[in-house]
């Protein structure tokens, strides 16, 4: 994927945190720790490390008592960073998680600095933002996803809400049943329950569509839908809202009010211009907040 982000300005945002106790370990320290090395043989990669002019990891790979998994999980508890494994039942679309450093990342993670300074960090603390498009396979639910694992990093509470009612993908992507979900909670038959902790990524909570109802523009256009996200504000410090393709229905509409704001997504070589400007400018009718643009180069779901 490559994304392009326009017209927001370059800046960055600046995060201070005391260190974790890893942090503050050595990765020798680390890998005896997880059972992952013997502690006789620390010194002896330390010593080949000394000869061979290499890193403690890569000597300890080089000799074969360490798997480059076993040091890449200890290097992200240095840092700070979540690792996943293989099999942690994550979807590979969490790239944020497990190809952190490739160049779609990058560019998310300068979108998150932005969306920071222009809405969650700004003086009414505002908490709730819609990812809209105005047709299917734009990449909302992929954009959203990754954008929830990165604000998670930094060590904000981040809620994503699937409110794509329609043709919701969220548990899919993040391995939950989806069968209680947000449907539920607006028709009275779930509550706090229904928002689940995603344990591997410390920090976020996915809150699924659930079950496809008949009526979803009605269950969203409720005076409930207003008061959940409300009262969600109290409890976290960033929430993310999914929506349905804007052009196929009105829920995305109703979906960004409710939020207050939206961040506007289009593809490359998939949506048109005169599509994006039709949408902006139900939104503003609305009286939503439009934060910025974003131009993903790869169709998604």
């Amino acid at each position: 994927m490559n994304t392009q982000i326009f017209p927001l300005p370059n800046r960055a945002d600046l995060e201070i945190s005391v260190p974790s106790r890893e942090a503050s370990q050595t990765i020798g320290a680390l890998l005896v720790g997880a059972g992952h090395l013997a502690p006789e043989n620390v010194q002896r990669i330390l010593d080949y490390q000394k000869k061979a002019g290499l890193l403690f990891g890569e000597a300890g790979v080089a000799m074969g008592l360490l798997e480059e998994e076993d040091v890449q999980r200890a290097l992200a508890l240095q840092f700070g960073q979540t690792y996943l494994a293989p099999d942690s039942g994550l979807g590979n679309e969490l790239i944020a998680a497990t190809d952190p450093n490739c160049a779609a990342v990058e560019h998310l993670r300068a979108l998150r600095s932005q969306l920071m300074l222009r809405w969650f960090e700004n003086d009414a603390r505002q908490a709730a933002l819609a990812v809209v498009s105005p047709g299917s396979g734009e990449g909302r639910s992929y954009i959203t996803a990754n954008l929830a694992v990165l604000f998670s990093q930094l060590g904000k509470r981040t809620l994503l809400i699937d409110a794509d009612l329609r043709r919701p993908r969220q548990h899919h992507i993040f391995g939950l049943p989806g069968r209680i979900g947000l449907s539920s909670v607006l028709a009275g038959r779930a509550g706090w329950d229904a928002v689940c902790e995603i344990k591997p990524l410390p920090g976020l909570w996915v809150l699924p569509a659930g079950a496809i109802p008949p009526n979803p523009q009605e269950l969203l256009a409720r005076p409930g839908f207003a008061k959940l996200i409300q009262a969600l504000r109290a409890s976290y410090d960033v929430i993310l809202v999914d929506t349905p393709a804007a052009e196929n229905c009105a829920d995305a509409s109703t979906i960004a009010t409710r939020a207050g704001a939206a961040l506007m997504l289009a593809c490359r070589d998939a949506t048109s211009v005169p599509r994006v400007s039709a949408l902006a400018e139900d939104l503003r009718q609305f009286g939503v907040t439009i934060v910025g643009a974003v131009l993903n180069g790869a169709a998604r779901a």
